[in-house]
């Protein structure tokens, strides 16, 4: 009936308002990613409650005439015939050197074959320096995208640009379709993705910051209450409030992660610690299974891994480093993201070797190492000693290769999948590891049971002499040992040290 009143039901709780922005609860065991979020979940509770009518019928996001569609398990939508259909476009400055490939948005439509979504029709470019500040790009590309999402019949539109606001809005008024950019694709997939409490935080508090400019009328359904409507207060505003408060409270959760995250590194001082880096899908946690047997999840998609995972890795005879899979970088990495990753990403500032793993058989690797080195600049890590692994070389053409090692200076090559060169790179990091190691004669009263249990599991022992009622070791070991095996004596007058003795600092530590 037209003009009908909607049945009272009781107004949504805060997570339900949270998931009108695109944001998923906190606590909910998976994240499910929504992409055009306010008017897909006010449509939601509309049909729950009667359908539309005249007077709440929205008309600020999609035609009322199409349907909001649903999501499969894994939290990617779907329509009642498959995926959501959708076209690529992208605005590329004249000499981008994308512009020189066979496909320039490849790497988008990948994103968005990891988001769900099914990329269909031709790839709409255009070539200017500078957008155009109300729909990114210009006039008639704008009619040449309109009547290509006729002619496929999509339902939405990626650009590989970050749109403003304003740029956003227009093209949907304009095309009658949904739109959303890159960044909010990457923010979409990190959130299907995330399986931890703390990588959910990371992600929530990524996608709140990127709505926060883009709130309108979203939450428009809640009351605020007696007390919190400040005098003259407009919905937006109570909003953008609300918004920000979880922001706050989320960093500051984010915040005690980080200082456990550093306690738990911290802990690790006395271990040499290696660090996998590299572009996403370049076959990091690949390549940690074949080192060390660790069955981290491994799946051919961007951004399979968010969260840090740490194994013993033994690269010689009593030589055992940490070895750890981080998450995979990307170019045009949203900034927030970055930071709200940043605990995840501790295990790469303190890390003393960096494993850049590269896809030799990508056709842009060093615009990718370009991005990953980037991120590091931005996380401090930019200084740390890097080793540059060649992966993917059983795929690669085999005359790139010496271009470049030529260019990323001291290579590897090996082949995560097939095992070729590992044995090598495991001799490379064991040279690493080796080079701050001192040689020293240990002199052990046999009655010091722990620190000889401690000295024969973590040095490497050269030669061994029982003395009467005192064992004499010949052995290498890294500096920062020799204050672990004191603090396990009993009596510290049953060790006696021979040679080069290491600094104070690394002695009392």
């Amino acid at each position: 009936m037209r003009g009908a009143l909607l049945p009272a039901v009781p107004p949504p709780s805060l997570s339900e308002a949270g998931a009108s922005l695109g944001l998923m609860p906190w606590s909910d065991p998976l994240i499910v990613p929504r992409h055009s979020a306010p008017t897909l979940e006010r449509t939601r509770l509309a049909k729950a409650r009667g359908g539309w009518t005249t007077e709440n019928a929205p008309g600020d996001r999609l035609p009322a005439e199409r349907s909001a569609p649903d999501r499969d398990d894994s939290g990617h939508v779907r329509t009642d015939t498959g995926p959501e259909r959708a076209v690529l476009a992208a605005l590329f400055p004249r000499k981008d050197p994308r512009l020189e490939l066979a496909e320039p948005l490849k790497e988008l439509a990948l994103l968005a074959k990891t988001a769900g979504v099914q990329v269909v029709g031709e790839r709409i470019l255009q070539k200017r320096d500078r957008p155009d500040p109300a729909t990114c790009i210009y006039k008639g590309t704008v009619e040449l995208l309109e009547a290509e999402l006729e002619a496929v019949d999509a339902d939405m539109v990626i650009f590989d640009n970050e749109l403003s606001p304003r740029q956003r809005r227009n093209l949907e008024k304009r095309l009658s379709r949904k739109v959303i950019d890159r960044t909010e694709l990457i923010l979409d997939i990190f959130a299907s993705h995330a399986r931890t409490p703390q990588s959910r935080r990371q992600v929530e508090v990524a996608q709140l910051i990127y709505a926060l400019p883009r709130l309108r009328k979203m939450w428009s359904h809640l009351d605020p209450g007696v007390g919190l409507r400040g005098p003259g207060e407009k919905q937006l505003e109570i909003d953008k409030r609300l918004v920000q408060g979880r922001i706050q409270d989320l960093k500051e959760e984010l915040a005690e992660f980080r200082l456990r995250k550093e306690r738990e590194v911290s802990t690790r001082k006395q271990a040499y610690t290696v660090a996998l880096v590299g572009y996403t899908n370049a076959g990091k946690s690949t390549l940690m299974n074949r080192l060390t047997q660790a069955d981290v999840f491994v799946a051919d998609k961007l951004f399979a891994t968010l969260d840090t995972r740490t194994r013993v890795w033994e690269v010689g005879r009593n030589r055992r480093v940490l070895l750890s899979d981080t998450v995979g970088f990307i170019s045009h990495l949203p900034h927030r993201l970055v930071e709200s990753f940043h605990a995840t990403l501790e295990e790469v500032v303190t890390a003393d070797l960096l494993i850049h793993v590269v896809d030799a058989s990508d056709p842009q690797p060093l615009q990718q190492v370009a991005a990953v080195r980037e991120v590091l600049t931005q996380i401090g890590a930019s200084e740390k000693e890097e080793l540059v692994v060649l992966n993917k070389v059983d795929q690669a053409e085999a005359e790139f290769l010496p271009f470049l090692e030529r260019r990323l200076g001291r290579t590897v090559r090996v082949s995560a999948l097939t095992g070729e060169g590992a044995e090598g790179l495991r001799e490379i990091v064991n040279d690493y590891a080796s080079r701050n190691e001192v040689d020293l004669t240990l002199w052990l009263n046999v009655r010091e049971g722990r620190a000889l249990a401690f000295l024969e599991s973590e040095f490497e022992i050269q030669e061994k002499e029982l003395v009467e009622e005192r064992i004499r070791f010949q052995v290498r070991c890294p500096e920062r040992l020799i204050g672990t095996l004191k603090s396990r004596l009993d009596d510290p007058a049953h060790l006696e040290i021979e040679g080069e003795l290491p600094s104070r600092e690394v002695w009392e530590e």
